[in-house]
């Protein structure tokens, strides 16, 4: 939830400073952050390794990914994790 808050902040940062450019913009996504909210719609900004942004993102991506109709989970899920349970089963 720390990491959560910490990235909406940074994404807010972010949303005030205009012209600004990342390595990847994936636009129009549902983003599920992985809390058991509700999913957002927005965006999320990449530069190198690095979420830069999520939510309403202002600034243009060198790669911009539209993800209509996608689900989009940053930096959550590892499908090659040594879980007991597989995600599906598991549902959350």
């Amino acid at each position: 939830m720390k990491n959560f808050l910490f990235l909406l902040v940074l994404s807010f940062f972010f949303s005030c400073q205009s012209g600004v450019n990342y390595d990847v913009l994936i636009t129009n996504a549902t983003i599920y952050d992985g809390s058991g909210n509700s999913p957002i719609k927005g965006s999320v900004a990449i530069n190198a390794d690095t979420i830069a942004a999520i939510g309403e993102v202002k600034g243009k991506g060198v790669q911009t990914i539209d993800a209509k109709g996608m689900a989009v989970t940053p930096g959550f899920i590892n499908m090659l994790s040594w879980a007991t349970e597989s995600l599906i089963e598991d549902s959350r």
